[in-house]
């Protein structure tokens, strides 16, 4: 399973590429989400915040890498958040840092464990 970490498309506009790829008309997919035409198009246009359950979803509808748009949703939670500040590229990098620093520590906890 491979995931394009260095796309910059969004994941709103990777997910209307994967609509009009497979031919599918808005109001088909909005019917299969159980979601109202307008607000679908909204997400797919970013005026819509799209949720992680949308997502998946919609990865299912469209037959694509689940784990690849989920990538790309969370790197976009992530921009949102620190796009406006000064340091944010500094604290993301820190942030990197000690997310690297749990994940090995809680690897070594299940280690000791097993």
């Amino acid at each position: 399973m491979s995931i394009n970490f260095m796309s910059t498309e969004m994941v709103f506009e990777k997910l209307r590429h994967l609509r009009v790829e497979k031919k599918l008309p808005l109001r088909k997919v909005a019917a299969l989400l159980d979601i109202d035409v307008a607000i679908l198009s909204k997400m797919e246009r970013g005026e819509r915040r799209i949720t992680k359950e949308v997502v998946l979803k919609l990865a299912d509808i469209y037959d694509s890498n689940s784990d690849d748009l989920l990538v790309s949703f969370i790197s976009d939670k992530i921009l949102y958040e620190i796009q406006d500040e000064d340091l944010g590229i500094e604290a993301l990098k820190v942030a990197e840092e000690r997310a690297k620093y749990l994940a090995s520590r809680q690897a070594g906890l299940k280690a000791k464990r097993g």
